[in-house]
């Protein structure tokens, strides 16, 4: 009971993770605008997209930004020969694909497993050190993909992102709420047989995401935190030409940057009841 009481009286510690490094050269600029401003903590990176190498050299200027993986199942190419996450050209899947496949079980564990592996070595083969796993679009929520990436934290004594979203009530639209709770539901059945591996207490991902009331939702959000880490999953960037032929999540991640690097989320955080924090303090 002591403990416990004790959790109760700490002070919230708050990771601020950017996910999509390295994924367009304006994305990974809007990140680096926010964690000079003082608010993104933690950053997670895509390999063998189309801002890589400038990825890759930023990251290596930035040794005070936490970095991780940000897997990725949906843009370019597998870096391994595997079948079930490709399509008939030898890309990944759209979502949608890559969803149905691992509804029906045609995701083979194995071949995910070597991609991520793959993905990991290329980040620490580029001088880039690993703290912690998520992924693009959470598809390690997906069933066949949940246990073989958490294999791969779990042996590499990575932190990954358990996306089982925590929210304050009506702190979301009905849309983000919904998405959260799909993304949380898949995880939890996907996930069952997955080995144990180390998350924050808390995560809070889509019920920010969109562009108009951004900033209102993030300071309200503030306002509310429980005692613990909670990671807030957030998506700045700077949109440039390569962004928008690739993505749809364009001019809010403008908005999301504009909030992150603004006055009044500066002076929130320097109030002294939240304790910024990275997944290296896990």
């Amino acid at each position: 009971m002591a403990g416990t009481r004790d959790r109760a009286r700490e002070r919230p510690r708050l990771i601020i993770n950017a996910d999509d490094f390295a994924f367009t050269p304006g994305v990974t600029a809007g990140i680096l605008d926010a964690h000079a401003a003082g608010t993104v903590t933690s950053t997670s990176m895509m390999v063998g997209c189309p801002g890589w190498e400038d990825g890759v050299r930023r990251a290596r200027a930035t040794p005070r930004l936490d970095v991780g993986l940000h897997f990725n199942l949906l843009v370019g190419r597998p870096f391994t020969n595997a079948a079930s996450l490709r399509g008939p050209a030898g890309e990944f899947l759209t979502l949608a694909a890559l969803v149905r496949r691992a509804l029906l079980g045609r995701v083979r564990a194995r071949e995910v497993e070597a991609e991520c592996e793959a993905q990991l070595a290329a980040l620490r083969d580029a001088g880039v050190a690993v703290s912690h796993i998520d992924s693009h679009r959470h598809v390690h929520a997906l069933p066949g993909i949940a246990s073989a990436v958490a294999r791969v934290a779990d042996a590499h004594a990575l932190a990954l992102r358990h996306p089982l979203e925590w929210s304050p009530r009506r702190a979301a639209l009905a849309p983000s709420r919904m998405r959260g709770a799909l993304v949380g539901a898949a995880w939890r059945v996907a996930s069952r047989a997955a080995p144990a591996t180390r998350a924050p207490d808390h995560f809070v991902g889509p019920l920010l995401q969109g562009g108009r009331g951004f900033a209102a939702r993030l300071l309200n959000l503030l306002d509310r935190l429980p005692p613990g880490v909670t990671e807030l999953m957030v998506h700045p960037g700077r949109v440039d030409r390569v962004l928008e032929t690739v993505d749809s999540y364009t001019w809010q991640r403008e908005r999301e940057r504009e909030a992150l690097t603004e006055g009044a989320l500066v002076e929130r955080l320097r109030r002294g009841d939240l304790a910024l924090a990275d997944f290296r303090d896990l």
